[in-house]
């Protein structure tokens, strides 16, 4: 009986396993053990020597092109979960396979940033298949890419449009950005105040001046900036009404960018531990530090407004974006408890390509199952230990463990540690 449950064992299609996942090294990530990506890849395979000269930017948990997983369990044949999922299309759920031929819709990331991320925005699908046929080289593919981001660690963003009051508190104040906006541009915002349809009409006219402002002229008035901010701080002067502690490090990452001037249109968004922000289509953003989970549709198609020494279609980026106020607090993202799993706590954007579940295990719980959902979904292991069981396998997770698991598969975790944290990256249709 014993020899034909281990023969059945055998012939069981394997449908949860874990993965090895790529690392981009990106300029612009935290630098050996100081990235969160590094400290996780380390974590799961003692062999991982971390250099700490060497940025580690962004770990990719999925079936990308450009960063398929590579497939740890020598049972399966495929080497790639990419590949797995062609010989394998039921694995994604039946809704899953039918909305998006067969592809895994998500792209899961831990992301580590220490210089600021392009300020940019993504378009949504009508605009992208438009770019995508105009200029394939730029726009590579004609998805839309919403993204959402939950910190790992205090995190900082610049996320949509300030409230007006805000923007114009800044012309106020700061001579330098009024005059790169000019006189005409910002009287109109200080008279659209009352009416919506106004203020976004007058923010578009203000974004898009600065954006064409002739180069010498906003480098011109960066350098006084930075310059008057400097004197001001020597003399113990506040800088907040200048925004002058954010100047003064965006400018040294890029020094003369327009982008400089984006963080008095822009909120700035700081996020605690477990917060999230969802950006979805014509958002105008940019990470600027910190460690986040990021779950993004599968795309790379970006508008860049600065920040950044890549092109920048400020044409396309002017005429796109959202320009519709509102105050940093109104940008995070509320996560939902599960009512019938209090360890379950789920951040579900309003668009089918994916959602996210954060499942905090306690103390006092030595066992705890991975309920099944009716979509593939990548787990990854942010803190503790346990024995992971799922017919035919039983796999050892740790701290930096991904597994993959298909759609309608249960995972029965034995934990041998103080409690558990866990991201889990699905589509909940």
């Amino acid at each position: 009986a014993q020899r034909r449950l281990a023969e059945r064992s055998v012939m069981a299609t394997v449908k949860v396993f874990p993965l090895k996942c790529v690392v981009q090294h990106y300029a612009w990530g935290k630098v050996g053990r100081d990235s969160e990506v590094a400290n996780l890849i380390s974590c799961n395979d003692s062999s991982v020597v971390i250099d700490e000269e060497k940025p580690y930017a962004e770990l990719w948990m999925g079936a990308h092109p450009k960063g398929d997983a590579l497939i740890c369990d020598n049972r399966i044949s495929q080497k790639t979960l990419g590949e797995w999922i062609s010989k394998h299309p039921n694995s994604l759920g039946s809704k899953v396979k039918d909305i998006f031929q067969g592809q895994l819709p998500f792209l899961f990331k831990v992301l580590s940033v220490n210089i600021s991320l392009s300020i940019q925005a993504h378009p949504n699908k009508a605009l992208a298949a438009k770019l995508h046929a105009q200029f394939p080289d730029r726009y590579p593919d004609k998805n839309h890419k919403p993204e959402m981001a939950i910190a790992l660690t205090p995190f900082e963003a610049l996320c949509g449009f300030r409230p007006v009051e805000e923007i114009i508190g800044f012309l106020k104040n700061v001579p330098e950005f009024h005059a790169v906006i000019g006189n005409e541009a910002a009287e109109i915002l200080v008279n659209s105040r009352g009416d919506p349809r106004q203020v976004s009409d007058a923010l578009k006219k203000c974004f898009t001046r600065m954006m064409n402002c002739e180069k010498k002229t906003f480098v011109d008035q960066l350098n006084m900036l930075v310059k008057r901010v400097l004197e001001e701080g020597a003399a113990g002067k506040d800088a907040a009404e200048s925004n002058g502690e954010l100047l003064l490090r965006l400018h040294s990452q890029f020094p003369g960018d327009v982008g400089c001037f984006v963080i008095y249109f822009l909120n700035v968004v700081k996020l605690k531990p477990g917060e999230a922000i969802f950006l979805g289509a014509n958002e105008p953003h940019a990470y600027l530090y910190g460690d986040c989970i990021e779950c993004m549709a599968c795309s790379d198609n970006t508008v860049r407004a600065g920040l950044t020494p890549k092109f920048i279609d400020v044409h396309t980026l002017c005429e796109m974006l959202n320009y519709t106020p509102a105050p940093a607090s109104e940008k995070i993202f509320p996560f939902v408890r599960d009512p019938c799993d209090p360890c379950v706590f789920m951040y579900n954007p309003p668009v089918p390509d994916f959602s996210v579940i954060k499942i905090e295990v306690p103390s006092s719980l030595e066992e705890y199952t991975i309920s099944s959902t009716d979509s593939a979904s990548i787990l990854l292991v942010i803190r503790g230990e346990a024995i992971a069981t799922a017919d035919p396998s039983q796999i050892n997770i740790c701290r930096g463990s991904v597994l993959f698991i298909a759609a309608n598969e249960i995972v029965d975790l034995c934990i041998n540690s103080d409690g558990m944290l866990l991201f889990r990256a699905c589509c909940m249709q």
